[in-house]
């Protein structure tokens, strides 16, 4: 009798352990930075931990860091920045980015490049994404913006290497301003 209730509790923690397990891979994933182009906020090789239920009950905003599919292969998954919101207009010029007429003045970038100067409205459920290395204009300005299904995840934590261990910043105070 008192076997049959122990392998009855093993069975229980081991079903207990895979649920807690599968709700955690599905509301966390850890995402590998491979390049430099979010360079200096995140550097490459870093291991940033990405909350994939940030927008279930809320939109994106503007300076949130996030993973996305890669818009040219969908296979792919890169880190970004949003920079705009749907309905929102980005005008840059070599030097600098205007959103809704706001200049941005972003302390995450240290070479500020835009390759040709450009307008752009954001259609609905879109936003606007743009690396902190901008002279990698592999993003928005290349491809254009990004569908809301397209976002994995919101990067929260950059946990490797550990002496990089930090919440990331999304400078809300550069967007405050806006409307």
């Amino acid at each position: 009798m008192k076997q049959t209730h122990v392998k009855r509790e093993i069975v229980e923690l081991i079903v207990i352990a895979l649920v807690v397990f599968a709700a955690l891979r599905f509301a966390v994933h850890g995402y590998h930075v491979q390049a430099s182009n979010m360079e200096p906020s995140i550097q490459q090789n870093s291991y940033v931990m990405v909350s994939r239920t940030a927008y279930l009950f809320s939109s994106p905003q503007r300076g949130d860091v996030v993973v996305i599919h890669y818009p040219l292969d969908t296979q792919r998954e890169i880190i970004a920045r949003i920079i705009a919101l749907p309905g929102d207009t980005i005008v840059t010029d070599q030097k600098t980015i205007k959103v809704n007429g706001q200049t941005l003045q972003e302390p995450y970038v240290q070479t500020p490049f835009n390759p040709s100067a450009h307008t752009w409205t954001v259609p609905p459920n879109t936003y606007f994404v743009m690396n902190d290395n901008r002279q990698i204009s592999d993003d928005s300005r290349t491809w254009g913006p990004v569908s809301k299904s397209n976002i994995v995840g919101k990067a929260i934590l950059i946990f490797w290497p550990f002496s990089s261990l930090h919440i990331i910043n999304t400078y809300s105070s550069v967007f405050s301003a806006l409307t």
